[in-house]
């Protein structure tokens, strides 16, 4: 096959033809990306920080040399989250065994719809998975598929746990005259509005309930608001209970609401994104006691394991409601006993995300996380003991993972103003300091919030932005 008008270096040449030129060009990219790591600091994005040369499409193949100078540029306006002055978002630095693992499976490209197309890594998938669902203490029946991102595992959750209860796998919803709801608490995962959109139910089937000073689901609300729909034209069929809501980290009584779920019998899952790390740790573990009551688990390895995004998994009981009540078989695969992973999960090209997963858990291993998990927890409860030492700050709530909720509430600003001066401290903090927090809304109030993943943030940079926190105040007094 003539291929002249490609460059040589275009494709890895399967002959070993070009390994010496691709080496030298994956070993450029490599010392690129190590240059841009320790000095580009967190800045907010405006017009001059995009690089002019994204939108070009050229004629013909640009030389290396130019290609480097533009990815340098972009690597310069990118967000870095390797600075541990970044502690706003759940956006944690990857492994190194995670960036390694998606430049392997990218390069193999291995399609993961199917067992012919990617026979060892589907196998991987399969019992990876079955050990994650032993560690939740799901049982020996469970099991469960990548996917990519929280969002996509809530909609395959619920999506299952709606055509178990109607069921409407084939027919659809058209018979049915009561509108099916689900339950959730005020603090939970705006995904769930966007599974009930998709799902044909209306953003208006979740039912919100109330939750308490600590961002947890009341029980007794639960209960209420389950009957007050009995006796109405709705239709309960699920509860999704939250282990590490996002703008607070705060996780529901699982075990009480599982107890509900099974009065009622409604299907219940746990939205442990963030928080289902947690079973890595030998100390913290309790935490999510009753997440084995789950009949589904959303499960997010991208956020408190480090894992190269994208990371995240569905997990069930019973693995074989995959089969019953989602499978929708591809004519033109070859049937084996084997189940075609993309059969059974809401993507068909999938990409083969369980090796960078299985990379980091072999490097880092157990101990190793549960380490992480420990160090996490020491700098939040440190973080927090700042907080309470000043009269001028509040927690939003106490925190139950490692992240901390605060802001300034001096007795002399009115409340109005107070997510005005909230939004004054987090510029001084990213001016002064280049430490950016997130400043998202809770209970209709700004807060400025904290997310203790980076293993390098340590105790002398968060005392830093305290003494920085102490001069804004002293210097902003007569203002306040």
């Amino acid at each position: 096959m003539n291929m002249d008008y490609l460059l040589k270096t275009a494709f890895i040449n399967p002959f070993g033809e070009n390994h010496r030129e691709i080496k030298q060009i994956i070993e450029k990219f490599t010392t690129l990306l190590l240059e841009h790591i320790p000095i580009t600091y967190y800045h907010e994005q405006s017009e001059d920080n995009y690089c002019p040369v994204l939108g070009e499409i050229p004629e013909t193949g640009k030389p290396l040399s130019e290609i480097l100078e533009n990815l340098g540029k972009i690597l310069k306006g990118s967000l870095n989250p390797y600075q541990p002055q970044y502690i706003g978002h759940m956006d944690s630095i990857p492994t190194l065994m995670s960036s390694l693992g998606e430049y392997i499976s990218s390069s193999l490209n291995n399609n993961m719809l199917s067992f012919e197309m990617s026979p060892l890594f589907s196998k991987m998938e399969v019992q990876l998975i079955q050990h994650i669902c032993q560690l939740f203490g799901l049982g020996k029946g469970a099991g469960g598929v990548m996917v990519s991102g929280g969002t996509l595992a809530n909609i395959q959750a619920l999506c299952i746990a709606r055509n178990r209860a109607f069921p409407t796998k084939d027919m659809g919803l058209h018979s049915y005259s009561h509108q099916p709801v689900i339950f959730a608490s005020d603090c939970a995962h705006t995904s769930l509005q966007k599974a009930a959109m998709i799902l044909g139910l209306g953003s208006s089937a979740i039912i919100p309930v109330k939750t308490n000073q600590h961002a947890q689901m009341e029980s007794n609300d639960l209960e209420e608001k389950i009957r007050e729909c009995l006796l109405s034209e709705k239709k309960p069929f699920a509860i999704v209970a939250t282990a590490g809501t996002t703008v607070t980290g705060n996780i529901d009584p699982l075990q009480e609401i599982a107890n509900i779920a099974k009065k009622y019998n409604l299907w219940l899952h746990v939205d442990a994104a963030y928080g289902g790390s947690l079973v890595f740790s030998s100390t913290y573990k309790n935490r999510i006691f009753g997440i084995e009551q789950a009949d589904s688990v959303t499960f997010n390895p991208q956020k408190w394991m480090y894992i190269a995004k994208t990371c995240a998994m569905v997990l069930f009981k019973d693995k074989n409601l995959l089969q019953d009540n989602f499978r929708i078989s591809a004519p033109y695969m070859n049937e084996t006993e084997f189940v075609n992973l993309g059969e059974i999960s809401i993507q068909g090209t999938r990409h083969a995300d369980i090796l960078k997963f299985w990379l980091s858990l072999q490097h880092i291993g157990i101990e190793g996380y549960d380490a992480l998990i420990d160090q996490s927890f020491d700098l939040a409860s440190f973080f927090t003991r700042e907080v309470k030492k000043r009269d001028f700050l509040e927690l939003a709530t106490e925190p139950e993972t490692n992240i901390v909720c605060f802001r300034i509430t001096p007795s002399n600003i009115a409340s109005q103003n107070r997510d005005q001066w909230n939004l004054k401290l987090q510029k001084f903090l990213l001016q002064e300091e280049q430490i950016f927090l997130s400043l998202p809304i809770f209970k209709g109030s700004r807060w400025l919030r904290a997310v203790l993943l980076n293993p390098y943030t340590t105790k002398k940079l968060v005392e830093n932005m305290f003494k920085k926190i102490d001069f804004f105040i002293m210097h902003n007094h007569s203002q306040i």
